[in-house]
Protein backbone atom coordinates (compact mmCIF):
# COMPACT_ATOMS: atom_id res chain seq x y z
CA UNK A 1 0.00 0.00 0.00
CA UNK A 2 1.23 3.48 -1.20
CA UNK A 3 2.02 5.69 2.09
CA UNK A 4 -0.67 8.29 0.27
CA UNK A 5 -2.97 5.65 -0.71
CA UNK A 6 -5.45 6.34 2.62
CA UNK A 7 -5.38 10.21 2.31
CA UNK A 8 -8.56 10.72 0.09
CA UNK A 9 -10.11 8.69 2.88
CA UNK A 10 -9.15 10.49 5.82
CA UNK A 11 -12.71 12.12 6.30
CA UNK A 12 -14.79 8.94 5.38
CA UNK A 13 -16.66 10.74 2.33
CA UNK A 14 -14.69 8.92 -0.20
CA UNK A 15 -12.46 11.77 -0.58
CA UNK A 16 -15.24 14.14 -1.68
CA UNK A 17 -14.64 17.08 0.43
CA UNK A 18 -10.44 16.97 -0.38
CA UNK A 19 -11.24 16.96 -4.46
CA UNK A 20 -13.77 19.84 -4.28
CA UNK A 21 -10.92 22.21 -2.04
CA UNK A 22 -7.83 20.64 -4.98
CA UNK A 23 -10.26 21.12 -7.71
CA UNK A 24 -10.74 24.93 -6.37
CA UNK A 25 -7.18 26.12 -5.17
CA UNK A 26 -5.60 24.28 -8.37
CA UNK A 27 -7.65 25.70 -11.07
CA UNK A 28 -5.69 28.40 -13.37
CA UNK A 29 -7.70 31.20 -12.01
CA UNK A 30 -7.78 30.33 -8.81
CA UNK A 31 -3.37 30.58 -8.74
CA UNK A 32 -3.69 33.56 -10.65
CA UNK A 33 -5.40 35.69 -8.60
CA UNK A 34 -3.77 34.35 -5.11
CA UNK A 35 -0.41 35.42 -6.96
CA UNK A 36 -1.38 38.82 -7.33
CA UNK A 37 -3.44 39.35 -4.48
CA UNK A 38 0.26 38.03 -2.99
CA UNK A 39 1.45 41.61 -3.41
CA UNK A 40 -1.16 43.36 -1.57
CA UNK A 41 -5.69 44.09 -1.64
CA UNK A 42 -7.22 45.02 -4.50
CA UNK A 43 -10.43 46.25 -6.13
CA UNK A 44 -11.75 44.59 -8.96
CA UNK A 45 -10.70 46.22 -11.91
CA UNK A 46 -6.95 46.65 -10.43
CA UNK A 47 -7.38 42.75 -10.50
CA UNK A 48 -8.89 42.30 -13.76
CA UNK A 49 -6.40 44.84 -15.11
CA UNK A 50 -3.61 42.26 -13.88
CA UNK A 51 -4.82 39.20 -14.78
CA UNK A 52 -4.92 39.03 -18.92
CA UNK A 53 -7.73 36.73 -19.96
CA UNK A 54 -10.16 36.77 -17.36
CA UNK A 55 -13.95 38.02 -17.73
CA UNK A 56 -15.65 39.78 -14.95
CA UNK A 57 -17.86 36.93 -14.61
CA UNK A 58 -15.19 33.82 -13.69
CA UNK A 59 -13.51 36.73 -11.73
CA UNK A 60 -16.53 37.51 -9.71
CA UNK A 61 -17.16 33.86 -9.59
CA UNK A 62 -13.63 32.85 -8.45
CA UNK A 63 -13.70 35.76 -5.94
CA UNK A 64 -16.93 34.78 -4.41
CA UNK A 65 -15.52 31.56 -3.90
CA UNK A 66 -12.08 32.17 -2.16
CA UNK A 67 -13.98 34.37 -0.16
CA UNK A 68 -16.78 31.51 0.93
CA UNK A 69 -13.16 29.11 1.29
CA UNK A 70 -12.04 31.75 3.88
CA UNK A 71 -9.14 32.31 1.64
CA UNK A 72 -9.65 35.95 0.50
CA UNK A 73 -11.21 38.62 2.21
CA UNK A 74 -13.66 41.01 0.96
CA UNK A 75 -13.91 44.49 2.85
CA UNK A 76 -16.24 47.08 1.66
CA UNK A 77 -15.30 50.58 2.35
CA UNK A 78 -18.60 52.86 3.62
CA UNK A 79 -18.00 55.88 0.49
CA UNK A 80 -19.83 56.55 -2.32
CA UNK A 81 -19.01 54.85 -4.60
CA UNK A 82 -19.12 52.33 -2.50
CA UNK A 83 -14.95 51.12 -2.48
CA UNK A 84 -14.74 47.59 -2.39
CA UNK A 85 -11.46 45.69 -1.48
CA UNK A 86 -9.70 42.05 -2.08
CA UNK A 87 -6.85 40.69 0.38
CA UNK A 88 -5.34 37.34 1.04
CA UNK A 89 -6.20 35.88 4.59
CA UNK A 90 -3.59 34.15 6.63
CA UNK A 91 -5.26 30.09 5.28
CA UNK A 92 -4.80 32.38 1.06
CA UNK A 93 -1.34 33.28 2.19
CA UNK A 94 -0.61 29.71 3.29
CA UNK A 95 -1.42 28.61 -0.11
CA UNK A 96 1.58 30.82 -1.55
CA UNK A 97 4.60 28.48 -0.61
CA UNK A 98 3.06 24.95 -2.05
CA UNK A 99 1.52 26.77 -5.37
CA UNK A 100 5.36 28.69 -6.04
CA UNK A 101 6.85 25.08 -5.36
CA UNK A 102 4.03 23.63 -7.95
CA UNK A 103 5.29 26.19 -10.85
CA UNK A 104 8.71 25.53 -9.63
CA UNK A 105 8.30 21.85 -10.60
CA UNK A 106 6.63 23.05 -13.84
CA UNK A 107 9.82 24.98 -14.77
CA UNK A 108 11.95 22.96 -14.16
CA UNK A 109 10.46 20.30 -16.31
CA UNK A 110 9.43 21.97 -18.91
CA UNK A 111 12.02 20.62 -21.27
CA UNK A 112 11.31 17.19 -20.73
CA UNK A 113 7.51 17.79 -21.11
CA UNK A 114 7.93 19.74 -24.18
CA UNK A 115 10.48 16.09 -25.84
CA UNK A 116 7.74 13.79 -24.45
CA UNK A 117 4.89 15.87 -25.86
CA UNK A 118 6.68 16.39 -29.16
CA UNK A 119 7.30 12.32 -28.93
CA UNK A 120 3.79 11.69 -28.11
CA UNK A 121 2.77 14.30 -31.49
CA UNK A 122 5.51 12.09 -33.80
CA UNK A 123 3.87 8.83 -32.76
CA UNK A 124 0.56 9.59 -32.83
CA UNK A 125 0.30 11.09 -36.46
Amino acid sequence: MSEYEHTCMIRGDGGRTIRAILDRICNKWTLLIVATLDQGSLRFTGLQQQIPGISQRMLTLTLRNLERDGLVSRTVHAEVPPRVEYALTPTGKSLIPPALALAGWAIEHVPHIETSREAYQTRNQ
